[in-house]
């Protein structure tokens, strides 16, 4: 066992790790971009490519919430070093989908795309959870990490989870137009799972740190 952890260990610190990693994170985009060209995106392109951005926004939103558990379950910490690029992809998805928005449904027109969030809640919720992201993005660096500090840095990055939400609450009110809620479900249920582990690894920290505390005192 420890071996194969030790393998794991060195695989994931490999110098060819992250590049590997971040080229597997771009074919999404590079698939997408290809079946555009040729015209692959089924009988209404535009909309496959904005669904299909947003999809993969939401994908990248759950592998980034299931690093920690990955990292702590299996005990391999090298995974946590492909968590600042996993989080940058989650963005530049989101980034994608909202020019996709932008220009095949609005034009790039400012004031109707103005207009289409204030009257569309679906929008405004989706448009909510990019601008919660964009602070996560621009501080991702580690000069943002020492100019903030660990704490602040470590509570802004919390917004992740209220982003998660968003984006669940924009992929549902979008398809209940269809009422085809299948999808849906299944990220409820991951994010569900991922949160619920987070809650409860921190209740057990807290309860381990209490009763650690309670045997000191009675030392």
């Amino acid at each position: 066992m420890a071996g194969l952890l030790a393998s794991r260990q060195k695989l994931l610190l490999h110098r060819a790790a992250k590049p590997v990693v971040f080229i597997l994170c771009l074919l999404p985009f590079a698939w997408l971009f290809y079946a555009a060209l040729a015209n692959q995106l089924g009988a209404n392109p535009a909309e496959a490519l904005v669904r299909a951005t947003g999809d993969w926004t939401l994908r990248f939103i759950c592998i980034v919430l299931a690093v920690t558990p990955l990292r702590v379950i299996t005990g391999t910490s090298a995974l946590a070093r492909f968590r600042r690029m996993l989080g940058l992809f989650s963005y530049f998805y989101v980034v994608i989908h909202l020019l996709s928005y932008s220009w095949f449904d609005m034009s790039f027109d400012v004031a109707d795309i103005a207009k289409d969030i204030a009257k569309r809640p679906f929008i405004l919720v989706g448009f909510s959870a990019f601008v919660l992201l964009t602070p996560l993005a621009a501080t991702s660096l580690n000069a943002a990490i020492k100019a903030m500090g660990p704490k602040r840095w470590q509570l802004l990055h919390k917004l992740v989870y209220l982003i998660a939400g968003l984006g669940l609450l924009h992929f549902f009110w979008m398809r209940a137009g269809k009422n085809n809620f299948a999808e849906v479900f299944v990220y409820a249920a991951i994010v569900a799972v991922l949160l619920g582990w987070r809650v409860a690894n921190h209740w057990s920290k807290n309860r381990k740190r209490l009763a650690a505390s309670s045997v000191a005192s009675l030392r």
